[in-house]
């Protein structure tokens, strides 16, 4: 474990699979992120979302998985591919990118529950890697101040709005699901 978790150095997806299982970390861009337990209400509003999803997605081919579920947006051969994340929720429409280790490629959707152990920095950092790699939905939960932030990605340009309170969310990657917040927020 000492020899994987190394200050002021490049990491990769390799280095990732050296780290004891037990050590919860992404990157981005080599940098490595360390990640604590998340809170309850984080929980619970995963879970919430989570299984809305799973409702929806009952019997059809897309296929939801909350953390810890891993992704390489952009896998190679090698495994010195430099952006691991492990979202707090995703969405997979292609079942060639499930894979035993996680999902290879971009996901259709991506959630993010903000948390005191991530950061606005992060977030951002998290965005861009979303955008380039083709993700088509990208949600960033504030469970605190219920509210949605949700990120629709079409051909390089980004549509932005925010939902909250009792507010209904339509899903663009997942056409006729619709999101109830009410049913989020513990």
């Amino acid at each position: 474990m000492a020899d994987a978790l190394r200050e002021d150095d490049f990491y990769t997806y390799a280095d990732i699979l050296e780290m004891d299982e037990h050590i919860n970390a992404e990157i981005i861009d080599g940098e490595l992120f360390m990640m604590a337990p998340p809170a309850s209400n984080h929980q619970l509003i995963l879970m919430q979302l989570a299984g809305q999803l799973w409702q929806f997605l009952r019997g059809k081919p897309c296929k939801v998985f909350p953390a810890p579920f891993g992704v390489r947006l952009f896998p190679r051969e090698d495994l010195e591919d430099d952006t691991f994340l492990e979202p707090d929720i995703v969405v997979i429409c292609d079942p060639s990118k499930i894979k035993k280790a996680g999902c290879e490629g971009a996901p259709d959707m991506v959630v993010e529950i903000l948390s005191p152990s991530n950061t606005r920095h992060e977030m951002l950092l998290k965005f861009k890697k979303y955008l380039a790699a083709g993700v088509k939905e990208y949600w960033v939960v504030d469970g605190e101040e219920k509210t949605v932030e949700i990120h629709i990605f079409d051909q390089g340009r980004c549509i932005t709005s925010i939902a909250g309170g009792n507010d209904e969310i339509p899903l663009t990657a997942l056409p006729g699901c619709t999101i109830k917040l009410q049913d989020l927020w513990p």
